[in-house]
């Protein structure tokens, strides 16, 4: 489609001139200025950090290190100029470092003088994100006393056996928020050291007005919908007595608010991952990447249909904080049944372990999401690994619990196993490669009759299960870390390495 709309002398039909200014803006702009006036936009620069460094480095806190060191000074050196226009024209606006962007407001006149620089990559869309909640819900208030049937249908429940249960390991949620004196959380949160609460490095809220109950920028982990407060329960969950939800019980969490009530936008998105690579204070300061996760859960989506019209529009941040020694854990949607329906950032990328959705037997869920992924033309196999996502009890506000169905409740489940393995080997800690591959090595393959992407039925990995779906196996005392190539991570076959007599 033509686009005909002119701004400030700017013709913008981009299939007239695929180079010029107007091909930078993306479409979801130009439409929300022709209705509203305005519109929300992601301005990202041309020169983006190369942190390719990253990889010669020996443990997860130099990478950090290295890698927030190099964001920050490509953003501290070019964006001084595109921040100064931005200002002379009275534009609001918030500078990310975390991949080389500013977020702004502003009409045509704005947007078309942005676009014409150089120095200027694209204006992608900002749009609100409506809530992808799970699939459906049912309370289920009673507790059996004994570990939930999806903990031990993985085998984290072997894992404990044999003493790791994440202990040392920190996994971050970036979701709805998060109830953190709720019983089966309080103790696992690492802003709470039994006596007293301090949320600084330990709490971010995205969420700058509105807020719903919890109100705006929230000094303390706050959860206006229910959802984050229920997949961090899948994480770690463990009130010490007959609710035992949390695959890695041992594990500490800290959390992010990236949705108010519900409805995130790509800046929010984006402002949790920084906050992750080099966690803060409460007013934004003073940030630590020796405080950073070490693994990082999104169950959220991003689609198309609701204005993320550019699919690139979080990868360089995603790989920017898995350069930074985090594993980023990603729900594959509930779109399914159909092929090609893992269609949403962050789920189609490669950085991503993307998570399907199996019920107790281990079959897919019919709403689970299926690969290959289009969306981006790459033809990528996803989901990456399947986990449980029907019927997954877990914690809610108010101190209760509830069943829900839905990726968003399978993916926790593996960052849980993360925080399983990190525990089990420490020096895994900082190669989110090498936790991948185990991951998928050691699945359980599941076969399908589904050929999406041309793969025939019967053949492991596939684009229904991935390699299939998740088990809990500990590595062996001798066996650390692995030469991986980005070309390896196919899953075929181990590499891994002894680097322990």
């Amino acid at each position: 489609m033509l686009l005909t709309t002119s701004w400030a002398g700017l013709p913008l039909a981009a299939a007239d001139d695929p180079e010029g200014p107007a091909a930078k803006v993306d479409p979801w702009v130009v439409n929300r200025i022709a209705t509203a006036g305005e519109a929300e936009f992601l301005v990202v620069l041309t020169e983006q950090a190369d942190l390719a460094g990253a990889a010669a480095l020996g443990t997860k806190v130099e990478k950090g290190r290295f890698v927030v060191e190099r964001l920050q000074d490509v953003a501290a050196r070019t964006q001084p100029a595109v921040v100064a226009e931005i200002r002379a024209r009275g534009l609001e606006y918030r500078r990310f470092w975390v991949a080389n962007m500013v977020w702004a407001r502003g009409d045509s006149t704005a947007i078309a003088a942005l676009a014409a620089r150089d120095d200027v990559r694209r204006v992608s869309a900002n749009p609100v994100v409506a809530y992808r909640g799970p699939v459906s819900q049912a309370l289920k208030m009673i507790s059996t006393g004994t570990p939930e049937p999806s903990l031990q249908q993985i085998g984290a429940t072997d894992f404990w056996a044999a003493g790791f249960t994440g202990q040392e390991v920190v996994v971050a949620g970036a979701d709805t928020g998060y109830e953190w004196e709720h019983s089966a959380l309080k103790n696992q949160y690492r802003g709470w050291n039994g006596v007293s609460a301090t949320h600084d490095h330990s709490w971010h809220d995205a969420i700058h007005s509105g807020g719903g109950t919890c109100g705006a920028d929230s000094p303390e982990p706050c959860d206006d919908n229910g959802h984050g407060t229920h997949t961090m329960g899948t994480m770690v969950g463990d009130d010490g007595g007959a609710n035992q939800i949390g695959v890695a019980p041992g594990a500490r969490w800290i959390g992010c608010r990236n949705m108010d009530q519900g409805a995130g936008t790509p800046a929010t998105y984006i402002e949790c991952f920084q906050f992750f690579i080099a966690p803060t204070d409460l007013a934004g300061d003073n940030p630590m990447p020796e405080l950073a996760p070490d693994i990082v859960n999104g169950s959220w989506s991003c689609p198309p249909s609701e204005g993320c019209t550019d699919p690139d529009v979080l990868r360089t941040v995603v790989e920017n904080a898995r350069a930074a020694g985090i594993v980023v854990v990603q729900s594959a949607g509930n779109s399914g049944s159909g092929c090609s329906s893992v269609n949403t950032p962050a789920a189609i990328y490669k950085a991503t372990l993307t998570v399907g959705a199996v019920d107790s037997q281990d079959n897919i869920s019919s709403f689970s999401s299926r690969g290959p992924v289009t969306l981006d033309g790459s033809n990528r196999l996803k989901p990456d690994v399947s986990a449980p996502g029907v019927s997954i009890r877990s914690s809610i506000p108010g101190g209760g619990y509830a069943s829900y169905n839905g990726t968003s409740m399978a993916a926790p489940h593996v960052a849980g196993l993360a925080a399983l393995l990190i525990s089990a080997q420490g020096c895994l800690a900082g190669d989110p490669r090498a936790i991948k591959q185990h991951i998928m090595d050691t699945a359980l393959p599941r076969a399908t009759t589904q050929t999406c992407g041309g793969i025939a039925a019967g053949e492991v990995p596939n684009n229904t299960y991935g390699f299939g779906s998740i088990r809990a196996v500990v590595p062996p005392p001798t066996v650390c870390t692995a030469i991986f190539s980005d070309g390896f991570e196919s899953g075929s076959t181990s590499m891994w390495i002894s680097t322990v007599p």
